[in-house]
């Protein structure tokens, strides 16, 4: 069975920096597409960052490009998100998702889950 679970998050302040993890488990990560999805109360889960197989090809969203990096270690079956310059607008419950797939910005596509770790940037 395959379990993604993710670490880090908490309250942040504006202008600060924030870490996250998440570790695969039950098959090797190197299978899949990685991301991280961001859902708030207003809007319905939407990708932030996306990273492909092998990690030499990645995806932002537009309101992070420059502020986030996704990166990826196989041999440890973890994805990272890193962001710095957090605005009030990056709260969230960040959800990391694998998919066998190539990815879309479609929640549905994505087949597996974390359990999502909250993100609140204090102003």
């Amino acid at each position: 069975q395959v379990q993604l679970v993710e670490s880090g998050g908490g309250l942040v302040p504006a202008g600060g920096s924030l870490s996250l993890s998440c570790t695969v488990s039950g098959r090797t990560m190197s299978d899949f597409v990685m991301a991280w999805f961001r859902q708030t109360p207003e809007r319905d889960r939407e990708v932030v960052a996306a990273i492909n197989f092998s990690g030499t090809n990645s995806y932002y969203k537009m309101s992070v490009e420059g502020r986030a990096t996704i990166s990826r270690d196989n041999a440890k079956d973890t994805v990272y998100l890193r962001m710095n310059s957090l605005k009030s607008e990056d709260t969230g419950v960040y959800s990391c998702a694998a998919t066998t797939n190539y990815g879309s910005r479609l929640a549905r596509t994505w087949g597996y889950w974390g359990q999502g770790t909250q993100v609140s940037v204090s102003s």
